[in-house]
């Protein structure tokens, strides 16, 4: 039976159409998760599904709403690493850090809200171990021409490297 956290991620990730125990699609010579010293990085999530990207273009042009749905779909797939390769989300101390690049012209002043649905849902899905600190930083372009790209950080309760 899953605990609360990770039936928590089932649930919104299958809201958002994402298969959180489907293996995730990885596009280049870098590891998707790498365990060291008691740390999970987790490497860039676009907001795919299966094969596709999402939400693609400039935050401007697809509006805040859908630019706040790439967030999610990028700390669900975030998450769904950590799931996948510690089997729990309850292996989970803290996130400590995440960062979210959103694709986006100079006119652009709204990343902060962008990021908060990406927060939101950390906390959301692991209670206070899902505060964290974060940097949200406006880019000229991302891979696959996606919308938001999220990385994060998070301590464990065991090391497992």
């Amino acid at each position: 039976m899953p605990s609360d956290r990770d039936q928590c991620l089932l649930d919104r990730a299958r809201a958002l159409g994402l298969d959180p125990d489907a293996p995730l699609l990885v596009g280049g010579n870098y590891q998707p998760l790498l365990l060291h010293a008691g740390i999970a990085h987790v490497s860039g999530q676009v907001p795919r599904i299966g094969q596709q990207v999402v939400v693609t273009g400039p935050a401007e042009a697809v509006g805040l709403d859908e630019a706040r749905r790439a967030a999610c779909i990028g700390a669900l797939r975030a998450l769904a690493l950590l799931r996948q390769q510690l089997g729990s989300l309850d292996a989970v101390a803290q996130l400590l850090r995440v960062g979210v690049y959103v694709q986006a012209g100079p006119g652009f002043s709204q990343h902060s809200e962008v990021a908060d649905a990406a927060s939101e849902l950390l906390v959301a899905v692991l209670g206070q171990a899902g505060r964290h600190a974060r940097t949200t930083i406006g880019v000229a372009s991302l891979p696959k021409n996606a919308t938001v790209e999220l990385e994060l950080q998070a301590a464990l309760v065991a090391p497992l490297d």
